[in-house]
């Protein structure tokens, strides 16, 4: 990959930020949250996008840009409502942003019709011509031919301001070489300054050295530009909003009361690189400490009435402070490899695996006693802990992302459906490892499909039920007990079960006489090839579906499950690891067998009494904990470890509480340790095994498998009728 496709692909990372920022405002705007900054926001995201693609030739993608954000101009300037059907536009504009942004990154041709129908909506909305004006940088012009803006100030012109309420501006603008390694170009930027009135620009050459001195990413050019525009000065800084941190920029106003003599020079150095006398007349001295250069920081910028003042500092000191201010941050970021940052997970599980086996050799040896020793185990395991923990927090990320691609899933498929929609998010900022985040994607665009499609009613039947004809589809996430909990619900008809039913025999998946329970009906959900459409759509309808969406999330160490309501509306559970590296388990052991419990789901562990054992139906047993009789399995009877019942009077109880918030006491033969454990696929390196969720490797190098206890208990549940096995499989 060459210089210039990095800086490309750089461009493309941060579009993926500003249509973040840009979804999340229009979003709010729609809600009727947003005030004059969140559409400035927006703004400033399709200006930034418009410019980084115009430094790459991407013609479609800035032609459709400019309408966009000259339209949200119109809005932010008070000429034009942000009524719902205009809100709807500009949603859908947003929408073939994203689809121009995704077709330019991977090079695929965009459809030039779809686009020409938003640009006249928009160009209509907005009260435009429906063609882009001249100075909006047309395709044709956007490839890097010379400038020819090279004006020189001429003492003896005036601007003749008159009655004109055009404002007169000095801007001084220096590029730093990173401006031009972030593929930035100065011409693009003066074309946009342009757009905001009469310019006069004059490039400074005094710094360029000579040729054998010349750095070919070097800076040596500064340009001086004296604008009239009715703009203010806010909308000329924002002009350089995409350079920000990559330049040094003054924007001062000239006094257009006084001559132009009286004037001073926004530079110390003279328009044609001489340089300048070195004496000055006292006249001279007193105008150039007259306190009339406004330095524009963060500070004064937003300001209605921002008061002149002296500088205290250079440009070049000013930027520099804001620039160190600005790497210092909380929320500077830097961007790096994703494969980089699994090399590094990799090896912290390694680590983990190095110090138990450490940890243990120190034990094989005698040595535990020695307190040095103990102690430098001791802050060994702790500092892993602390590496771990960190590294999974650079893996994490908000699940925000994710939940702003869903509302444009809303919009399309209440489009198709003909129905009214409000998507409703919350807890969008919890964090999940990145892996789970990207492979829930698919899983969660079929299930908020499937409760705009399926879940609610049309607008007449919903009015009929007297409910409101929008429909809600909420979407949120949080932590709990150790791991993520995502559900997707919505107000509609819920589940109508008794037709569930009847397709389910029909295909032959349950006996005719079955008798299910609603759960186990709702489940039924989840069968290969199931479905209760009649018709084939756009959106449903095949067979494949929920199944589908059931092994994706199992791929992750996820679960998923199903509450329905009848006239209420349905709610689709999904629990989710938080990392898939790295686990908190108590190490038990099974008849001979080391075995490792998920800390997250113990509650409690007990030694049992003989006399809190119950034994119920064939070969069932029950132990009574603070008066709550709760099922009990032995782990090594489940596991086919052993054919007999464990000596009671020696195991250890653990209470767990499955995802459906079931108790269960798991019956084991000892307890040896509680440890952080890496998570090794069983799935990948040898196939499924029911009751295991995975594998890792102890400090003596013994492989040890990681229990599912919600596998277990839904064995148990199996286990009560033959002709209900497939049933308690499925879900």
């Amino acid at each position: 990959m060459d210089a210039m496709d990095e800086i490309k692909q750089t461009f493309f990372q941060e579009c993926e930020d500003l249509l973040e920022e840009m979804e999340t405002g229009l979003n709010d705007m729609s809600d009727g949250e947003g005030d004059s900054e969140t559409v400035n926001a927006v703004f400033r995201a399709v200006h930034s996008i418009k410019g980084g693609a115009g430094a790459f030739g991407l013609n479609d993608l800035v032609s459709f840009a400019h309408v966009f954000e000259t339209t949200l101009d119109e809005i932010r300037s008070d000429r034009l409502e942000a009524s719902h059907d205009v809100m709807n536009l500009l949603l859908r504009s947003a929408d073939r942003l994203a689809d121009l942004v995704t077709g330019a990154r991977d090079d695929i041709p965009a459809d030039l019709e779809v686009s020409k129908v938003l640009i006249e909506e928009l160009s209509a909305a907005a009260g435009i011509a429906d063609d882009a004006p001249e100075d909006a940088a047309p395709a044709a012009e956007l490839e890097f031919e010379p400038l020819s803006l090279d004006i020189s100030l001429d003492d003896d012109d005036d601007f003749d301001l008159g009655e004109d309420p055009a404002k007169a501006f000095i801007v001084k603008f220096k590029p730093t070489s990173e401006l031009y390694a972030n593929a930035n170009e100065t011409v693009l930027l003066l074309r946009s300054l342009a757009e905001h009135g009469d310019i006069e620009v004059e490039c400074d050459t005094s710094d360029l050295p000579m040729l054998d001195e010349l750095d070919p990413e070097g800076a040596y050019l500064s340009w001086t530009i004296e604008i009239r525009t009715e703009s203010d000065e806010t909308a000329l800084q924002n002009v350089f909003e995409f350079v920000e941190g990559c330049c040094e920029l003054n924007i001062a106003p000239q006094d257009s009361d006084d001559d132009d003599d009286d004037v001073v020079e926004p530079s110390t150095s003279s328009m044609d690189g001489e340089d300048e006398p070195d004496t000055i007349s006292e006249e001279d001295q007193e105008m150039a400490e007259t306190p009339i250069e406004l330095v524009v920081n963060e500070a004064s910028v937003g300001e209605e009435n921002p008061t002149p003042t002296a500088p205290t500092a250079s440009a070049a000191e000013a930027n520099t402070a804001t620039a160190s201010k600005s790497s210092s941050s909380p929320d500077s970021t830097i961007r790096v490899s994703l494969g980089r940052v699994d090399r590094l997970v990799n090896l912290v599980g390694e680590l983990v695996i190095n110090q138990a086996m450490v940890a243990q050799g120190v034990i094989d040896a005698g040595l535990e006693r020695d307190d040095n020793v103990e102690q430098g185990l001791e802050e060994l395991k702790q500092l892993t802990r602390e590496i771990q923990e960190s590294v999974m927090a650079i893996r994490a990320q908000p699940v925000k992302a994710l939940f702003q691609r869903m509302s444009r899933i809303v919009r399309q498929a209440a489009n198709a459906t003909e129905k009214t929609v409000r998507l409703v998010t919350e807890g969008e900022m919890t964090e999940v490892d990145k892996t789970v985040v990207e492979r829930l994607a698919d899983p969660l665009t079929h299930m908020i499909r499937n409760a705009v499609d399926h879940g609610l009613e049309t607008p007449e039947k919903r009015i009929a039920s007297g409910k409101s004809a929008e429909g809600i589809v909420s979407l949120t996430a949080a932590h709990r007990s150790g791991r993520v909990i995502i559900t997707v619900s919505d107000d509609g008809a819920g589940i109508n079960r008794e037709r569930v039913k009847q397709i389910a025999v029909e295909k032959g998946l349950v006996p005719e006489d079955a008798q299910l329970t609603d759960s186990e009906i709702d489940n039924l959900l989840f069968m290969p090839g199931f479905s209760t459409v009649e018709h084939v759509s756009n959106l449903s309808g095949r067979g494949v579906g929920m199944d589908v969406v059931k092994r994706a999330i199992q791929s992750v160490g996820g679960k998923i499950s199903i509450s329905s309501q009848p006239g209420k509306g349905s709610t689709f559970s999904i629990s989710l690891p938080l990392t898939l590296a790295v686990v908190d388990g108590m190490v038990t052991e099974v008849a001979g067998q080391t075995l490792v419990v998920p800390l997250t789901a113990i509650v409690e562990t007990l030694k049992p009494e003989l006399s809190d054992i119950h034994e119920i139906g064939d070969g069932g047993r029950v132990i009574s904990i603070r008066g709550e009789f709760i099922p009990l399995i032995d782990v090594g009877l489940s596991m086919g470890y052993r054919k007999e019942l464990t000596d009671l009077e020696e195991a250890v109880v653990l209470s767990i509480e499955t995802e459906d918030q079931e108790r269960l006491a798991l019956l084991v033969d000892g307890i040896h340790d509680q440890r952080q454990v890496v998570i090794k696929s069983l799935e990948e390196n040898y196939g499924h095994v029911s009751g295991v969720a995975a594998a890792t490797i102890l400090g003596d190098g013994q492989i040890a498998l990681i229990l599912d206890t919600d596998d277990i208990a839904n064995k148990m549940d199996g286990a009560k009728s033959s002709q209900q096995t497939q049933l308690a499989a499925v879900g």
